[in-house]
């Protein structure tokens, strides 16, 4: 991977470098429903949270929402283990506190809901699964809780089992930060956190008990697909500003069908630092020329070409990389820094349609 240049580097270059090594994606909360339980939890030791942003709010990334040991917005490790207990107990038949019941074990299966996507790489705006949410406060797709009481155990000793997408790092880049099993096992206090595709294993080794299927949405969402994380409304996440630093809209509107697609960035305080003033005006001049080329016979993939070679040229004015760097080592740059393309087609979906190639020259009336 290249690397911004160590000698004489800028102030801008300095700042390049620290926004690249962050996850500025964040999803914003959802409220969950309040109950009163009086029963008693077996108590799970307070982990450290990941200093990282997760696939959700946490304590640390969200002070001014959630207190230490908090999952949701006023609701505690210890207030989902409740509920955890009190639906064990139920299920076992010994919410009065009676004997243990005769016969098998018991599982509860709570599915989260999947990623549903409207167009190529566009999600449909996601709400957790109310059953999965209410047990464990976790808000990622794609996850699944496992309850599970032996036979003759009392509901204090049961085991839950969270699965959670695994950490990827590409696909982060463009849809928000993963908690992982480390986050996930943090936030939520549950020990037993395994990555979603050991869902099946699990399940066989459960083999005999009587199962409680919860949750799933029905049909084709009681099965688990490995489908990358969601992305809110506007497809984009949000975060919160931070003093000093820059916010990015990527989103768009839609009208009577037809969709638009616009990414823009202000500083937080409503004032450019000379560094940010810097790095923007760069951006905007090779936008700028970019706009230029769009015209009838030019493709987009010549224009993307005509971009990476300007931005390559920039990073080097700017000292985020070396003046010295070949042509390969500044192409290679200008591709981490700018992972994406020039622009894609616009029309009824935001991505219109990816079965079209880039290569293919502009005509007249295309978006």
């Amino acid at each position: 991977m290249f690397q911004p240049s160590t000698r004489s580097v800028k102030p801008t270059a300095q700042l390049f470098a620290c926004f690249l090594t962050r996850t500025p994606w964040i999803r914003g909360c959802v409220s969950t429903r309040r109950s009163g339980l009086c029963v008693q939890a077996c108590p799970s030791q307070q982990r450290s949270l990941p200093r990282r942003y997760l696939g959700q709010p946490s304590p640390h990334t969200h002070p001014h929402l959630l207190r230490p040991g908090e999952v949701t917005p006023a609701l505690t490790q210890r207030e989902f283990a409740l509920r955890r207990h009190r639906l064990m107990a139920l299920i076992s038949g010994r919410d009065g506190g009676g004997p243990p019941s005769a016969g098998p074990g018991h599982v509860a299966v709570v599915l989260s809901h999947p990623t549903r996507y409207m167009a190529n790489d566009i999600p449909y705006p996601f709400h957790q699964s109310a059953d999965l949410l209410y047990l464990s406060g976790f808000l990622e797709p794609d996850s699944a809780l496992v309850l599970h009481l032996p036979a003759g155990a009392p509901p204090a000793h049961h085991t839950a089992s969270l699965f959670v997408p695994r950490r990827d790092p590409a696909r982060e880049l463009w849809d928000g930060p993963r908690s992982g099993q480390d986050g996930a096992a943090a936030l939520t206090g549950l020990e037993r956190v395994y990555p979603t595709e050991e869902l099946g294993r699990e399940l066989l080794g459960l083999k005999g008990m009587t199962l409680f299927p919860g949750g799933g949405g029905g049909g084709g969402g009681a099965c688990l697909h490995p489908l990358p994380f969601h992305r809110q409304e506007l497809h984009s996440s949000c975060l919160a500003g931070v003093w000093g630093e820059m916010v990015l809209l990527d989103g768009g509107c839609e009208y009577f069908g037809y969709v638009s697609d616009v990414t823009r960035t202000w500083p937080v305080n409503g004032r450019f630092s000379p560094p940010q003033a810097e790095l923007y005006q760069a951006v905007l001049d090779i936008q700028g020329a970019c706009l230029t080329l769009c015209s009838p016979g030019v493709s987009l993939d010549s224009i993307y070409s005509h971009m990476l070679r300007l931005l390559g040229a920039r990073l080097k004015d700017l000292g985020i990389i070396s003046s010295r760097a070949g042509d390969a080592d500044t192409h290679r740059a200008a591709r981490r820094y700018c992972p994406h393309h020039v622009g894609h087609y616009l029309g009824m979906d935001v991505h219109d349609t990816p079965d079209l190639s880039r290569a293919q020259p502009l005509r007249p009336g295309m978006a």
